[in-house]
């Protein structure tokens, strides 16, 4: 028979491990120490003890090695996953857990816009400081213009490998949809012209018309005389943000469509996938000159007569404005 004293000890011991227990889950289910939202980047390769000391110092959790310890009891493994993680404030160390073990990694983004060149691509990789790593200026017209999601800590040569995969597996579907009888023979002259459609039109509305125009040009052996080819050289494709100059006109190099025939040496920018598709699908016309309208579009003429009568609508245009 259990004496008084045995009793009163064993009730003792019996509310320290009820006691303990409590201790225990609520050191898993109970609210955190971290203040206020913040973001957590878990590396790749990281083991769930690395992690669990990045939490503790960044004060997340009370204590690593609790928390891997009921990690490992309450949460199968822990099963982490690489990435950046948002954690809410004051975020038990079981919603810890399940955050970093799940697919709901933050994604940011680094947008091509249409027509941007690589010069300029490769300034926007360089800003991203989330990013990581060196990169070189891509060749120009290997990105397709997009927008792109990476994850904190991503390397830089990575986003613009995706950027430029895609660009090829565009080229390639639509190349393989092409019209017959083309003046392009070959992929790379499609990018080629597709960034000169891209470069003297902003109206989408227009791009196979500019198409079909250049590609009148050059099956008749015309100069194509695109403004943006003579700029291409000076300014590898960023604004020029002054008039031509005669001499720029009048230079010799591999783009300046004013002094050589056929097409540029490659792409003056990274065409978009619509201005791709304008080129391999130009609409028939015979037009052979463009000016603009003064609206953000453009004139067509069939003829040089027409043509220089669409140029004087156009000065007159540009007078009334005030411009010249």
């Amino acid at each position: 028979m259990m004496t008084r004293r045995g009793c009163v000890l064993a009730a003792v011991l019996g509310l320290a491990i009820v006691g303990g227990s409590w201790a225990f889950l609520g050191g898993w289910f109970g609210s955190g120490p971290l203040e206020k939202e913040a973001h957590f980047i878990v590396p790749n390769g990281a083991s769930l003890a690395t992690v669990a000391e990045r939490l503790e110092d960044k004060g997340v959790i009370r204590s690593a090695s609790g928390f891997a310890l009921r990690a490992r009891i309450f949460g199968g493994g822990g099963a982490i996953k690489a990435g950046e993680f948002a954690i809410p404030a004051h975020a038990s160390a079981s919603r810890v857990l399940a955050i970093i073990s799940s697919d709901d990694v933050i994604r940011r983004f680094v947008t091509v816009p249409e027509g941007m060149p690589s010069i300029m691509v490769y300034e926007r990789l360089k800003a991203q400081q989330a990013l990581t790593g060196e990169v070189g200026v891509p060749q120009e017209g290997s990105v397709l213009p997009d927008s792109y999601a990476f994850e904190s800590g991503e390397s830089r040569q990575a986003v613009l490998r995706r950027m430029q995969a895609a660009m090829s597996r565009t080229l390639k579907e639509l190349w393989a949809n092409r019209a017959k009888g083309l003046v392009v023979k070959t992929p790379q002259e499609a990018l080629t012209l597709a960034s000169i459609v891209e470069k003297e039109t902003g109206k989408p509305s227009e791009r196979r018309m500019v198409a079909g125009l250049y590609s009148n040009r050059l099956r008749t052996g015309m100069l194509l005389q695109a403004d943006p080819t003579i700029i291409y050289p000076i300014t590898k494709g960023k604004r020029l943000g002054r008039r031509i100059l005669q001499s720029e006109i009048q230079a010799v190099n591999d783009y300046n469509t004013y002094t050589m025939t056929g097409l540029p040496k490659g792409p003056i920018t990274n065409p978009s996938r619509e201005s791709i598709a304008a080129v391999l699908n130009p609409a028939k016309t015979e037009a052979l000159y463009m000016v603009a309208d003064g609206g953000g579009g453009h004139v067509f003429a069939a003829t040089l007569a027409e043509h220089n009568r669409n140029v004087a609508k156009w000065f007159a245009i540009r007078r009334e404005r005030g411009e010249i």
